[in-house]
C-alpha cells in the first residue's frame, strides 16, 4: 500500500516536472552541516516523524536552523576512493562491470539465512572488507556474515537504491520520498551519521565514488551531483529530465550516466559534458564500461547499445530492454528483461538466450557475475496458471541452468551481489499477504556443517477442520547449542523463532486448520549462533467434506495415530 502512495506521487511530480524547464540557476541547494561522530538528528519539525532511534542520545540538532547555502561554499577535497572489499558499491565496482573475483563454484543454491529487513527490499546490498553486507530498506541494516544484526540507522524515508562505501569506512546512501530527500553519509563502524546533502528531489540513482573520493549520483530534479567526501557541493550538471541511473565511472575519470530525456552523457571530471549520445527512448538504468573503455548501456527502446569512448555507436543489439548491462569475465555482456541475453562484445551478436521459463520475467533485477562465470539474477513471477514469487537463478557461462530458489512470496527486482567466501546476497519484495515480512536480505550458498539438523516433524496427518492439533519437532545442534524453531502451517500463518530449546528436546506446537484441504507443514532450525539448519516437510489432510468427518475409518485413524503412517505407506 505504502508503495502505490508512492508510484502515485511520483506520477504527479513526473507531471509538474514536465511542464516546467528544469535549471540550476541560482537555486540554494541546502545540506545538513558537517557533524562528526553525530548520530541522531531532530526530524519531528520538518517531517512529522520522531527522532532517530538507533542509538540512545539526549541532544537533537533543529535540520531547520542548521541549512546553509553550499552554492557559495569552499572546500578541499579529501581523499577516500571506494573500499577494497568484496562488493563496495552497485555493480561492484566503479565501471559497474558487476563482475566479482571471487568463485561460487562451491555454491549450491540453499538459503544459508535470512535477515528481516521489514519493509522491501528493491536495491543491491554492498559488502565491507569485514564481510558485513549493508541492505537498504526504509531504513539501513548492517549485518554480520552470519546473518545477526550489527545496527540499524532509522529515517522517515525510503531507502530503495544500493549504497557505496569509501575506503574511510564511509557509507552513501539516498532516500526516495514525496517530501525532504537526502544523501546520508553514515560511519560503517557504528551507524552514526557524518552528514546528509539534501538535492531537494528524490534520490533513485546509487551512488558511485571516484577514484579522489568524489561521490557522484542522479536525482529526480534531472541533476547529476559530484559531492566532496566531507559533503559540501563539488559541482551539479543540469540534463534535460529526471536521472535514474547509477553514474559509472571510466578508467579516465569521464561520468557516464543516464538520462530519461533520452540520451546517455559523458561528463568530465570537472562537471562539463564531454558529449551526450541520443538512443530512441528513455535511460533509466545504469551503464557500464568494458575493459576497453567501450561504454554499454540499455534504453527503453529495448536496445543494448555500445559506445566508443569517443560517443559514436559501435554497434546495437536488442534485448527486450530491462537491466543494467553487466560484464563476465570473459567480456561478454549480460542484459534483458524477460529473457537474459549473452551479446559478443566485439559485434554485438547474441551468443545465446536464457528463458527463465514461463510467467517469468527478469525487468530490472540486473544479474551479477562470478569469477568462474555463473551469472546469477532475480525474476518476477506473475502469471494466470502460476503462483506469484520470485527466484533467484544461477545461469552457467554456457547458457544452461545451473540451479534456481524461490526465495520469495512477490519478486526479486534487487541485484545479486557476492562475497568474498562465495555467498550470494539477494533482497526481496514480498506481498505482505504470506507469513513474514515485507522484505529480506537472503544469503544463498551452503549450510554449515555445524548448524542444527532438518526437524523431525510428527503429529496427525488426517485431521478435522477447526480443530487444534498438537504437532512435535525436534532437531539436534552437532554443538549442542539451544535451537530455535521457524514453522509454515501452510494456510498463511507461521510460528517464528520459538525457543531457545535443549538440542534434541522433542517440543510441540499447537495448530487449527480452518479449512478443509491438504496442508505441506515446512520447518527449519536455527541454533543460538544463527546456524539455519535445513528444511523439513509434512503432510497433513484434512477431509473435504462433512461425511469424511464422520466416517468410521477417520475416528479409527484419530483414535490410533500409529495406522495413520501405515496408510500413508500402503496408500
Amino acid at each position: 500500500m505504502r508503495k502505490r502512495y508512492l508510484a502515485i506521487g511520483l506520477f504527479f511530480l513526473l507531471i509538474i516536472s514536465s511542464i516546467g524547464p528544469l535549471s540550476f540557476g541560482s537555486k540554494l541547494f541546502e545540506k545538513k552541516t558537517l557533524i562528526e561522530n553525530y548520530n541522531c538528528y531532530d526530524y519531528s519539525e520538518i517531517t512529522g516523524y520522531g527522532p532517530i532511534l538507533g542509538y540512545e542520545c539526549n541532544d537533537f540538532i533543529d535540520i531547520e536552523s542548521e541549512k546553509v547555502n553550499i552554492s557559495k561554499e569552499t572546500s578541499e577535497p579529501l581523499n577516500g576512493p571506494p573500499m577494497d572489499s568484496p562488493w563496495p558499491m552497485y555493480c561492484h565496482d566503479t565501471r559497474h562491470t558487476s563482475r566479482s573475483p571471487y568463485s561460487t563454484a562451491d555454491n549450491l543454491g540453499v538459503e544459508k539465512w535470512r535477515f528481516d529487513t521489514i519493509d522491501e527490499v528493491t536495491g543491491s546490498s554492498v559488502i565491507d572488507d569485514q564481510g558485513v553486507i549493508y541492505v537498504a530498506a526504509h531504513d539501513l541494516f548492517a549485518v554480520y556474515p552470519n546473518g545477526t544484526l550489527k545496527w540499524r540507522f532509522e529515517t522517515p524515508f525510503w531507502m530503495e537504491m544500493a549504497p557505496a562505501i569509501d575506503e574511510n569506512g564511509v557509507i552513501y546512501v539516498g532516500t526516495v520520498y514525496a517530501g525532504d530527500n537526502y544523501l546520508y553519509a553514515i560511519y560503517t563502524s557504528n551507524g552514526s551519521l557524518k552528514w546528509l546533502f539534501n538535492p531537494g528531489n528524490l534520490i533513485a540513482s546509487s551512488p558511485a565514488i571516484g577514484d579522489d573520493g568524489t561521490i557522484y549520483f542522479g536525482c529526480y530534479n534531472g541533476n547529476i551531483y559530484a559531492l566532496y567526501p566531507n559533503g559540501t557541493l563539488k559541482w551539479v550538471y543540469t540534463t534535460g529530465y529526471i536521472v535514474l541511473s547509477s553514474p559509472a565511472i571510466g578508467p579516465d575519470g569521464t561520468i557516464y550516466c543516464g538520462c530519461h530525456d533520452y540520451n546517455l552523457y559523458a561528463l568530465y571530471p570537472n562537471g562539463t559534458l564531454k558529449w551526450k549520445f541520443p538512443t530512441g527512448y528513455y535511460v533509466r538504468v545504469s551503464p557500464c564500461v568494458g575493459d576497453d573503455g567501450t561504454i554499454y548501456c540499455v534504453s527503453r527502446d529495448g536496445y543494448l547499445y555500445a559506445v566508443y569512448p569517443n560517443g559514436t555507436m559501435k554497434w546495437q543489439t536488442y534485448v527486450h530492454a530491462g537491466t543494467s548491462p553487466t560484464i563476465g569475465k570473459d567480456g561478454t555482456i549480460y542484459a534483458g528483461w524477460k529473457e537474459l541475453y549473452a551479446v559478443d562484445p566485439v559485434n554485438g551478436s547474441v551468443k545465446w538466450i536464457f528463458d527463465p521459463d514461463e510467467g517469468r520475467s527478469i525487468e530490472e533485477a540486473t544479474p551479477c557475475n562470478s569469477l568462474d562465470g555463473t551469472i546469477y539474477f532475480g525474476t518476477h513471477i506473475s502469471y494466470s496458471t502460476q503462483p506469484d514469487g520470485g527466484e533467484l537463478i544461477a545461469v552457467n557461462p554456457d547458457g544452461t541452468e545451473c540451479w534456481r530458489l524461490m526465495i520469495a512470496t512477490d519478486w526479486i527486482m534487487s541485484a545479486p551481489c557476492i562475497g568474498s567466501d562465495g555467498t550470494v546476497y539477494v533482497g526481496s519484495f514480498n506481498d505482505g499477504y504470506h507469513p513474514g515480512s515485507w522484505g529480506y536480505l537472503h544469503a544463498i550458498n551452503v549450510l554449515d556443517p555445524d548448524a542444527p539438523s532438518a526437524p523431525i516433524i510428527d503429529g496427525s496427518v488426517f485431521c478435522r477442520s477447526k480443530k487444534e492439533y498438537n504437532y512435535s519437532f525436534k532437531s539436534t545442534s552437532p554443538l549442542g547449542r539451544g535451537v530455535y524453531y521457524y514453522i509454515e502451517w501452510d494456510d498463511l500463518t507461521a510460528t517464528k523463532w520459538a525457543g531457545p530449546y535443549a538440542s534434541g528436546e522433542e517440543v510441540n506446537f499447537a495448530h487449527i486448520w480452518s479449512y478443509m484441504g491438504t496442508y505441506n507443514i515446512k520447518a527449519r532450525a536455527k541454533d543460538t549462533e544463527n546456524l539455519w539448519g535445513p528444511w523439513s516437510e509434512y503432510r497433513v489432510i484434512t477431509p473435504r467434506n462433512k461425511a469424511d468427518y464422520n466416517s468410521l475409518f477417520m475416528r479409527f485413524l484419530e483414535r490410533f495415530p500409529f495406522f495413520e503412517k501405515l496408510f500413508l505407506q500402503l496408500k
